[in-house]
This record gives C-alpha cells, structure tokens and sequence, in this order.
C-alpha cells in the first residue's frame, strides 16, 4: 500500500523519502514547498525535464554541477549560451549529457529571456489548483502521474515556445515547486 513509514528518527514520511539520505533532506526540507522567482522555476523546470526517464536521485545527486554548468539557471546567462557552451555542456560530466535534453534546456532559457519579469511564475501558479479541492493522498496509490492542471500547464507553456515539458514532467514541476501538496496525509511534512 505504500502507507507513510517511519524513519529512524521516528518520524511518519513518504516511503520514498526514506531510501537515500538525499532524498530524506528534499523531502523534509524542499519537496512539495512554494517556490517562486521565474528563474528558481525555470531550474525547477530544466531538472525535471532532465529527470524525463531517470531516477530523481540521478538529478539530486548532480544538482550542484547543473547549478555550475547552467550559470545557476539565470534565465538572462544561459540565454546567452552559445554552441560552444552547448559543446561543453556536451562533455561535462557533472551533468546529464543528452543532447535533446542539453538543447531544449537552452532553447527555453532564449523563449523567457523575453518574457516579463515575473510571468513565468505567474504562467505556472495559475495552474495551482484550490487545495481544498483536493484530498490529502494516504498511500502512494493516491498519488497522480498526471492531472488536468498539468496537462493544461503542458499544454499553455508548449504553445508558448518551451520544449521538453509534457503533462508528466509538469505534474512533477507542480510537486517539487508546492502548487500541489502530494505528501502523504500522515507524512510529517504535509503542510494542511
């Protein structure tokens, strides 16, 4: 069933988080909380989509040599990028090196570089549904792949140029970025 557990400190948490020390700190101090800022999102976005077919903690685990090799996912730098960035990003092992991936994540940044400051937040928040719509998951079962919302987050940010951000990718982004609370409802991090 997949049922909130207990960690070695005692305290209820999603089973997940309970498999590696990394995934213990995101989930208790970064997982399911509000981010905002258009740049904060667009790394949130980058890593998600780089995740597309990877474990989470493949991502986690190279955060910081994404944060390095992406000028710390400043939307106005890697807009700037060029192919000879691209080339090394290529070859750097800090990172995930898949080309598509590589390119989609500095196609985005060059699409935001013109959007006004603060519309991307605005664009993704505006899919957060009421969460007293929602109910509180009690098992990982409970939990969705994908919802409506995502797949109208899918949808509105494609037809605005970004690539690589399916209805899935978007679910995750709408987890990781707190515009849904997908803790489980005896998970010590719930925020309701």
């Amino acid at each position: 069933m997949s049922a909130a557990l207990a960690g070695p400190d005692g305290l209820l948490r999603c089973p997940w988080a309970l498999s590696a020390e990394d995934y213990t700190a995101y989930h208790d101090e970064e997982w399911g909380r509000p981010v905002h800022g258009d740049d904060a999102l667009y790394e949130r976005l980058c890593l998600e989509a780089f995740q597309s077919g990877l474990s989470w903690i493949t991502i986690l685990r190279r955060r910081t040599g994404f944060r390095e090799a992406f000028a710390g996912f400043e939307i106005a730098k890697v807009a700037a990028f060029t192919d000879a960035d691209a080339e090394r990003l290529l070859a750097d092992p800090g990172i995930i090196r898949n080309r598509a991936k590589i390119a989609a994540t500095l196609a985005n940044a060059r699409v935001l570089a013109d959007w006004a400051p603060g519309e991307l937040d605005g664009l993704i928040w505006s899919f957060a549904p009421d969460p007293e719509s929602r109910t509180a998951p009690r098992t990982l079962t409970d939990v969705p792949a994908v919802t409506d919302e995502s797949t109208a987050l899918s949808k509105a940010l494609k037809k605005r140029g970004i690539r690589f951000v399916g209805p899935t990718t978007a679910y995750a982004l709408m987890q990781a970025c707190g515009l849904v609370d997908d803790h489980l409802a005896d998970c010590t991090a719930r925020r309701g």
